[in-house]
């Protein structure tokens, strides 16, 4: 089939799944601002990239832009086999060709999963530079991490990072509306019993409807797909029971600390033979997966913060939930990974804090302008210790960094949400 007549199907069956899309839940990530720039959406699998993407076409085509000056093309499609750049090429020219007045206008192309396609930069560079067109692209985390973007395409993109629902998104999927300001007690055990779902089941956005049993049993299969597309065939690891162990390690112990040479040695006694680099590496692959986040302690000492043992946190508290079963003491630790995971969408740098008394405090964040926010996350407040211990900590932090915080408890972050001020 000629890439003319292969387009005007793809094109059609593109059509008609937009005038089926309704009732998208709009995603709190955006792209930049910036016309000059390829976008990137990058993510772990079935967080919802390719939704994101439908979500700006419908924007566009609500904002008057022509249908015919927009390409879409999913590369998952096994009918693209065989892909190469110069396929991709030719069905970029046959869009002009079926629509000669792109050549006068703006035209915006969409490319979905664009890792599948063998040497792509190549075209994407020589399209981003001769056309004028803003392009689109999404990648799973196989084979289009941020480096690998940043590299490939030479500062010519940037990058947005896509998560899984975040408990403001996942209200909207359960089509819940809630008028905080009559914040009453009804308002109040609405959204707690809300959130416990959330915080059992996550918000992998393919999961939100599903019965718990299916919804973990899926879960379960998107940590397999990951691990074995995304690290060990892509890293060509040649010890995946070691990977797969650390995995189940890393994420099971989210708001815990974490060291590689302890890891190291429990291997060793265990008499697996694994040198300390190899494992480096292997966090560092985790991490690239969106799997598991490691995060140092805030010191001015490069040495001590990063021989000092790092923090785990996860993806999603519903991907944890899928591997543990001991969920009544998992919640403390669940509402603060959900805590770290706000914290990244607003795209902040994250430590944790150990004050000169050995109190710690979890998060130390800074924004892009730089300004840093002490953030100690307490889910039980009928515990006069472990609150008193908490500000403790706090007061402590504050004193000693001249910087402001405060405690994040359930009930505060159900009527407000974080503040960075």
């Amino acid at each position: 089939m000629q890439e003319r007549e292969f387009l005007q199907i793809l094109l059609g069956e593109f059509y008609d799944k937009l005038s089926l899309l309704k009732d998208l839940v709009v995603r709190e990530a955006k792209f930049p601002d910036a016309p000059n720039k390829i976008k990137v959406a990058i993510g772990m699998r079935r967080a919802g990239k390719s939704f994101f993407l439908y979500q700006q076409i419908l924007k566009m085509v609500q904002e008057g832009v022509d249908q015919s000056s927009i390409l879409y093309l999913n590369f998952e499609d096994d009918r693209f086999i065989p892909l190469n750049a110069q396929k991709l090429a030719r069905l970029v020219d046959a869009f002009y060709s079926l629509f000669p007045e792109n050549h006068e206008r703006k035209c915006f192309l969409f490319f979905d999963e664009i890792q599948n396609v063998e040497n792509w930069p190549t075209v994407i560079r020589r399209i981003h530079d001769t056309k004028n067109a803003e392009i689109f692209l999404t990648g799973s985390s196989a084979k289009l991490l941020s480096k690998e973007i940043a590299t490939s395409l030479r500062g010519r993109s940037l990058a947005t990072e896509i998560w899984p629902y975040s408990f403001e998104e996942f209200q909207r999927a359960k089509k819940v509306s809630i008028q905080k300001k009559l914040f009453d007690k009804k308002t109040l055990d609405k959204l707690t019993q809300l959130f416990h779902g959330y915080l059992s089941d996550g918000g992998f956005p393919e999961t939100v409807f599903f019965e718990p049993a299916i919804k973990h049993q899926t879960l379960q299969e998107y940590l397999d797909v990951v691990i074995f597309r995304d690290i060990i065939e892509r890293h060509k690891i040649r010890n995946p029971t070691i990977i797969k162990y650390m995995i189940l390690l890393m994420i099971s112990k989210v708001g815990k600390p974490f060291s590689v040479n302890k890891l190291y040695n429990d291997l060793k006694t265990q008499g697996y033979s694994v040198s300390k680099d190899t494992l480096y590496e292997y966090v560092d692959h985790i991490e690239d997966a969106f799997l598991a986040f490691p995060i140092e302690i805030f010191d001015k000492s490069v040495r001590k913060a990063q021989t000092n043992p790092k923090k785990l946190y996860a993806i999603d508290p519903g991907l944890v939930r899928a591997l543990t079963l001991d969920y009544e003491n998992d919640l403390g630790r669940l509402f603060e990974n959900i805590i770290f995971l706000d914290l990244k969408r607003l795209g902040c740098k994250i430590n944790y804090y150990i004050t000169s008394e050995r109190y710690e405090i979890d998060f130390l964040v800074q924004t892009a302008r730089g300004h840093k926010k002490f953030f100690q996350v307490v889910w039980d407040l009928h515990d006069p210790k472990t609150v008193e211990r908490e500000e403790r900590a706090l007061l402590a932090g504050k004193k000693e960094m001249n910087i402001e915080g405060e405690i994040i408890t359930l009930d505060s972050y159900l009527r407000k949400g974080i503040s960075l001020e």
